[in-house]
């Protein structure tokens, strides 16, 4: 059974929630504001996290960043209302994996849920597999897209999921560019043209993480004028 958090106040959208979640197999735990949201997350390490934004005593935006800043990986649904355009764009910025808008039907709500299990198990088949199909080295960062593992000079880097796939993206194409609109579609499946500034965040997390020297990156180049692209000569 797939543990699923829902932090969210609203006690009407927490019962429907529920009610669905419970259908799909899911056991449910709750927190009605930001910080025991956050202490839940951090504490079940839950397969779904599913966040509002508009919570008492600490914001979804803030819950987030900290689930991130603490290692957490679950998949985070965000949960955001129409005229919070700003907070979607920042959600997927302190790594959010995707978001619905309220009021939602229940069917797109299912469907995402589906879509976010369904990768999960097959990250889990994969990580079954032969331990050494589907690597890349370079230099010193080595770089598993079956077992989803990142290692720097054989320390394991621990990444968020949109992380990955960026890194997985711009490494498996050495050399080539891509226009920081392209990878928000590419990465996040959205056309927010003119919040490219999404990519720009998780591009600077990711060099945080395993560039030697923030201001002179070794892995991730920028391409002046264009975007980003992995270093061919490594």
């Amino acid at each position: 059974m797939k543990n699923v958090l829902i932090i969210e106040d609203d006690p009407e959208i927490v019962q429907l929630l529920e009610i669905h979640l419970t259908d799909l197999g899911c056991t449910i735990q709750k927190a009605n504001n930001g910080p025991l949201g956050l202490k839940h997350a951090v504490e079940g390490q839950p397969e779904l996290i599913i966040l509002d934004i508009m919570l008492p005593e600490m914001d979804g935006i803030e819950v987030c960043q900290k689930i991130r800043a603490n290692n957490v990986k679950s998949p985070i649904l965000m949960l955001t209302a129409k005229s919070e355009e700003i907070d979607k764009v920042l959600g997927l910025e302190v790594g959010a994996d995707d978001y619905l808008t309220k009021p939602f039907s229940v069917r797109e709500f299912i469907a995402r849920v589906k879509a976010i299990f369904r990768r999960q198990k097959m990250e889990k088949s994969t990580e079954q597999g032969p331990q050494n199909n589907g690597t890349m080295y370079f230099d010193n960062l080595t770089v598993n897209i079956e077992l989803r593992k990142v290692q720097l000079s054989g320390e394991k880097v621990e990444l968020s999921p949109k992380e990955f796939e960026l890194l997985v993206l711009l490494c498996s194409n050495p050399g080539k560019s891509y226009e920081r609109e392209k990878l928000l579609k590419m990465i996040w499946g959205y056309d927010f043209k003119g919040y490219e500034h999404t990519v720009n965040s998780h591009i600077n997390r990711l060099r945080s993480k395993i560039e030697p020297d923030m201001g002179q990156p070794k892995f991730i180049l920028t391409t002046w004028g264009i975007g980003y692209k992995f270093n061919e000569e490594l």
